[in-house]
C-alpha cells in the first residue's frame, strides 16, 4: 500500500513532511518520504492534501473488560474478594468482540492499554492492545504494567464489608508488605539458583511471581492516583522500591506539577471531559494537563473507558487544549507520549520505518480532534478496518 500527497505527521525525529508519501508492506511501514515516489501503484491511495497521523493509544481504558451495555455479566475488572491481586490478567477478562472496539476504530484508535479496576490496593496486570480482532492473545502487543490504586476507591469497597484496607495508610501498607513479601521471594528463589544445595526454593506463591518483573524493572508500575497527596505516596512507594512508575488520571498534577516533573514521573491524564463526580476529584481542572506541560511532566491522555466512551479520546485532548495545551503537543499525548509511556513505541506510537502499520488519514482542512471529525482510512497492523478514499 502506497499513500502519497499527504501532509504527515510523524510523531518522531522527522517532524511534519508538507508534501509526503508513506509505504507499507508486509503489516509494516517500509517507507517515508518526501515528494512524490517515482513510481505509484494502481491501488496507491492520493491523499489530496490530507493528514496522516499515526494511530491514536488510549493509554489507559477497562475497554472488554467491562463491557457495553451489560452490568454484572460483563464487568471482569475488579477481583475485589481480595484487596491484593496482582496475579489477575487483564488479557483473562477482555471479549474483543464488545461493540466499543469497533467504535475505536471508527475514531482512529488502533491502541489501548486495558486494566484491572482501581477497588483493589493492587488489580492486576495491565496490557497493551491493538483494537482489531477477533482473538485477544493475536491482538496484544505485550503485558505493560501492574495496576495499584490509592485513595478512595479501594477504601469504599472494602469499608462496606469492614475488612482492611478501610484508610490510605492500610491501602499503602497492603501495597509495601506485597512488594516487600516479592523481594524476598526473589531473594530466597536466587539463594536457590545459585546454591541448590544448600537452599530450598520458596514455596510458590503466584502473587510473588507476579510482582518479579516489577521489582527487577521490566515492567512498570500504574498507580492509580487523584488526589495530590496520593500522587507522593505513589512517589514514595516508587522510590521505596526503585519502581519504574506511572501516574494514572492526576487529576490534582497541577497543585504539585513541579514535583512530579522533578521525580521524572509520566502522567496519564483523564477522564477530563467528566464532573467531580466522586471528593477525591474535586480538584479537576481543564487546565490540569497544559500546567503540567508546562513544567515538563510527560504526558498522555486518556478516557477511563468507560468512564467516559472511548470514541471521545479525540475530544479529551480537545478539552485540554480549550484548557491551554499546544494543539501539537496535544496529538503527541495520543500518539507517541502514550507508546513511550506504555513501553510500546517499538511497535507503534509513531510513523517510523519498521514500525507496525497503524495510521490514520484526515481528509484536508479536517482538525483530528474535532468531535464532528472522523478518519477517512484507518489502518492497523497493515489491515484496513476504515476506508472512505
Amino acid at each position: 500500500m502506497l499513500i502519497y500527497n499527504a501532509e504527515i505527521h510523524t510523531m518522531d525525529s522527522a517532524g511534519v513532511i508538507k508534501n509526503g508519501w508513506l509505504k507499507i508492506e508486509d503489516r509494516v511501514i517500509t517507507g517515508i518520504g518526501e515528494g512524490v515516489p517515482d513510481l505509484i501503484p494502481e491501488d496507491s491511495i492520493n491523499a489530496e492534501g490530507g493528514m496522516l497521523l499515526p494511530g491514536f493509544i488510549d493509554a489507559h481504558t477497562h475497554l472488554g473488560i467491562i463491557e457495553d451495555g451489560l452490568d454484572f455479566e460483563g464487568d471482569d475488572c475488579n477481583e475485589s474478594t481480595d484487596p491484593f491481586t496482582p496475579q489477575m490478567r487483564a488479557i483473562d477478562g477482555i471479549n474483543p468482540f464488545d461493540r466499543c472496539f469497533e467504535e475505536a476504530r471508527m475514531r482512529g484508535i488502533t491502541a489501548v492499554a486495558s486494566s484491572p479496576g482501581s477497588a483493589n490496593a493492587c488489580g492486576g496486570e495491565i496490557c497493551a492492545i491493538k483494537t482489531n480482532g477477533r482473538r485477544i492473545d493475536d491482538m496484544l502487543i505485550k503485558p505493560c504494567g501492574i495496576k495499584f490504586a490509592m485513595g478512595e476507591n479501594p477504601k469504599n469497597v472494602y469499608n462496606g464489608r469492614e475488612e482492611t484496607p478501610v484508610t490510605r495508610m492500610a491501602v499503602t501498607a497492603l501495597i509495601r508488605e506485597g512488594l516487600y513479601k516479592a523481594k524476598r521471594y526473589v531473594h530466597d528463589m536466587d539463594s536457590y539458583y545459585s546454591d541448590s544445595e544448600n537452599y530450598d526454593p520458596p514455596e510458590y506463591d503466584i502473587k510473588c511471581e507476579a510482582l518479579m518483573m516489577l521489582l527487577d524493572r521490566k515492567m512498570k508500575a500504574f498507580f492509580h492516583c487523584h488526589r495530590a497527596d496520593d500522587i507522593c505516596t505513589a512517589m514514595r512507594i516508587a522510590k521505596e522500591f526503585s519502581l519504574d512508575a506511572v501516574i494514572i488520571h492526576g487529576t490534582e498534577g497541577h497543585k504539585i506539577a513541579d514535583i512530579i516533573a522533578g521525580e521524572k514521573i509520566p502522567v496519564i491524564c483523564g477522564p477530563i471531559i467528566c464532573d467531580r463526580c466522586k471528593p477525591e476529584m474535586k480538584g479537576l481542572e481543564l487546565r490540569n494537563t497544559s500546567v503540567m506541560h508546562e513544567n515538563g511532566v510527560k504526558l498522555a491522555i486518556c478516557t477511563d473507558h468507560t468512564v467516559i466512551p472511548i470514541q471521545y479520546l479525540p475530544l479529551s485532548a480537545q478539552a485540554a487544549v480549550k484548557g491551554g495545551l499546544d494543539p501539537e503537543e496535544a496529538l503527541k499525548m495520543l500518539t507517541i507520549n502514550p507508546a513511550e509511556i506504555l513501553g510500546i513505541d517499538e511497535e507503534t506510537g509513531s510513523l517510523t520505518v519498521g514500525k507496525d502499520a497503524d495510521i490514520q488519514l484526515y481528509r484536508k482542512g479536517e482538525n483530528p480532534l474535532d468531535l464532528m471529525t472522523e478518519p477517512a482510512l484507518v489502518v492497523i497492523s497493515g489491515d484496513i478496518c476504515r476506508r472512505e478514499v
